[in-house]
């Protein structure tokens, strides 16, 4: 069992026997430990039917289970001992206390992930071992795109589970676009009450023919965030909120007609956008533009505070593929890049990401956006999501910015997993599992102090395709596993990676997701409710660039 864990820990020493956890089982938690062992107890009693008790002595723990922190760990590291006095799970701090917690979850086997005991009769046992193991880098993410099609909040607070599961530590959440604005702002009802929903949507790639004629929408309320938010703090994982501009933006203009472009084309006339691609719609460059969105972000920075969990100072403000043709015919734009000597369009998105750098930086937060906003330069606290190719990132390293990796030639899992016929909408290139398990983040022409400056990774998940939860985790997983390894674990050069040992652990995994309920991609292909006969894709054949 301790050769199945997914992540790999760092060093595993595994020993002679086995802990038996019986009714007499407790569960104890040293100070700076509760939130971890409420959590825990949680999950076991549900998934053991033992009563789990809150144990008030270290020695009321023996058979059973004791948190705590230990001094000489670093932060998110973690030691796990089980012997003949039972299990004690240290941590470097709560969340290094939180992953040795899910290593004892996977320890315990796969109906450790159920929410009722299937067997009243099951023996739980945990085999006596010593892991010993540490997160290899700090930001380690998932974005969910729940602006293209909506996934209601139970299906959010359901995905931090399973990124909890997998150690990752960081829900940027894609709420606003082009085809939905997913935000409740007070002051700008217009932006839910219009800008939510759609009459329609493509199925399939824009070429396709096929429609969906039901409207979609839905949109959190800022409870709804704010109760996202704790749920994630409570797993460890801070949530990033993105807020896209100038671009992807048909949404809140088809709610304010006034942010748009309305010299050069009908802004009244838009509604929120039913299909895909990249729209020419954009923001207009104003200072009423500006003012609009400080709105937003003030009621946004409430929700989402700062010191909510990791990473929580950022804010993702988009700035990618931000079609500047409205601008280059707007009279207001080239009188607003006139006014502040600006020689191009380029310079006046520049002029406009920078707004909001100094703006967020004024208020004690950071800025992190895609990497087109490197155009123009960036202020020194802000970070860059690298998702063209690993360019980008070099670019902003060698710059001083910290980076997150997320190329899309590697890890958007939008992009199809296989060749075959049976894939469903196929988008992109093939990335299989082995091709996501061998992916590094950190590009080799860095130096050393370069690299430093890779916070992490993160996969990302763009949901055009997708239109309903099955869709998600069919695309998902099982390659987050392979990304979570990828950001956690200390692996060899990507060439030298043993997949065949991870395919191995993937055999225990895949009963994990199971008991879990994730509609993953099975190793020999979907099956036939997964698949999408007669839906146009847009596969991209060979090898993906080296970009």
């Amino acid at each position: 069992m301790p050769t199945s864990l997914i992540p790999a820990p760092r060093g595993v020493v595994a020993g002679t026997g086995e802990t038996r956890l019986t009714e007499a089982s407790g569960l104890y938690a040293d100070a700076g430990t509760e939130g971890v062992a409420r959590w825990l107890g949680g999950v076991l009693r549900a998934a053991t039917g033992l009563p789990w008790t809150q144990a008030r002595e270290p020695a009321e723990a023996r058979d059973g289970v004791r948190l705590s922190l230990a001094a000489d760990l670093g932060p998110e590291a973690y030691r796990l001992v089980s012997g003949p006095a039972g299990v004690l799970v240290e941590g470097g701090d709560a969340a290094g206390v939180l992953h040795g917690a899910q290593t004892l979850r996977q320890l315990l086997g796969a109906d450790a992930f159920r929410r009722a005991p299937v067997r009243r009769d099951r023996v739980w046992t945990v085999p006596h071992v010593t892991v010993e193991d540490a997160p290899r880098f700090r930001w380690r993410g998932l974005m969910l795109d729940v602006a293209r099609h909506f996934m209601p909040k139970e299906g959010v607070l359901r995905y931090l589970d399973l990124m909890s599961a997998h150690k990752l530590n960081v829900l940027h959440l894609h709420l606003t676009d082009d085809q939905g604005w997913r935000v409740e702002i007070k002051r700008y009802p217009r932006l839910t009450e219009v800008g939510s929903w759609r009459a329609r949507t493509k199925i399939g790639h824009r070429a396709s023919p096929l429609w969906d004629d039901r409207p979609h929408g839905g949109f959190y309320t800022q409870d709804d965030l704010r109760e996202i938010v704790a749920y994630a703090a409570e797993r460890h994982i801070g949530v990033v909120p993105e807020i896209d501009v100038p671009g992807h933006s048909q949404a809140a203009i088809a709610a304010y007609p006034e942010l748009g472009n309305s010299d050069v084309v009908d802004t009244a006339a838009l509604t929120v956008w039913d299909t895909w691609g990249i729209n020419p719609n954009v923001l207009a460059p104003t200072e009423d533009t500006l003012r609009f969105y400080e709105g937003v972000l003030e009621e946004l920075l409430e929700v989402f505070p700062a010191d909510a969990g990791p990473f929580s100072p950022f804010v993702h403000i988009g700035g990618d593929e931000c079609v500047k043709d409205q601008w280059r015919e707007s009279r207001t734009a080239r009188e607003q890049a006139a006014k502040l000597g600006l020689a191009d369009e380029d310079a006046l998105q520049s002029w406009f990401i920078g707004h909001f750098d100094r703006w967020l930086a004024d208020r004690g937060r950071r800025l992190i956006g895609w990497d087109e906003i490197l155009q123009g330069g960036l202020a020194p606290g802000a970070a860059v999501s690298s998702w063209r190719g690993y360019a980008g990132g070099v670019t902003a390293a060698r710059a001083g910015h910290d980076v997150v990796m997320c190329p899309e030639q590697q890890v958007y899992l939008d992009h199809r997993q296989d060749a075959g016929p049976d894939e469903p909408v196929p988008i992109g290139y093939v990335r299989t599992l082995e091709d996501v398990y061998r992916f590094d983040p950190v590009p080799a022409e860095l130096t050393p102090e370069e690299r430093e400056r890779v916070l992490g990774t993160q996969a990302n998940v763009w949901t055009e395709v997708m239109e309903d939860q099955g869709r998600v985790d069919y695309q998902t997983f099982p390659r987050l596993a392979a990304l979570a390894e990828v950001a956690w674990s200390e692996l060899p050069a990507p060439a030298d990676r043993d997949f065949p040992g991870f395919e191995r652990r993937m055999t225990e995994h895949y009963r994990r997701l199971d008991a879990l309920g994730v509609a993953y991609r099975p190793p020999g292909g979907p099956r036939p409710w997964q698949r999408r006969p007669g839906v146009l894709g847009r596969p991209i054949d060979g090898p993906p660039p080296a970009l």
